[in-house]
């Protein structure tokens, strides 16, 4: 069983999606996204299958959670810095998780 102590190790902060690009060298369909995580973290990759229901230019601008303390991920020709978080579908096709309201601080960290 996992312990808050467990929890306290994750760094999941709000980030807002800056760039979306196609990442056609992906074994299954995906995006490239480059995130801004505010002052203290800053830009960060990510590798993402959301194209079952996102379109790059619905992306751009939405604020998503990451975790950003992960070591960077190799996939393919692209280095994955984060994990953006999502829940799947009856189909298993990734919904992101995202702040609620749109004031959420960039950057900001869950608690």
């Amino acid at each position: 069983m996992a312990t808050y102590d467990d929890f306290t190790k994750l760094d999941i902060r709000v980030g807002k999606i800056l760039n979306v690009e196609d990442f056609p060298e992906a074994r299954k369909p995906a995006y490239k996204l480059t995130i801004d995580f505010g002052d203290e973290i800053g830009k960060k990759q990510s590798s993402a299958q959301l194209v079952t229901h996102y379109k790059k230019e619905e992306l751009v601008g939405k604020l998503v959670l990451g975790v950003v303390n992960f070591p960077p991920r190799q996939i393919g020709p692209f280095s994955s810095e984060c994990l953006t978080l999502g829940v799947p579908d009856a189909n298993h096709e990734c919904i992101l998780i995202t702040p609620d309201k749109t004031v959420a601080e960039i950057g900001g960290k869950l608690y």
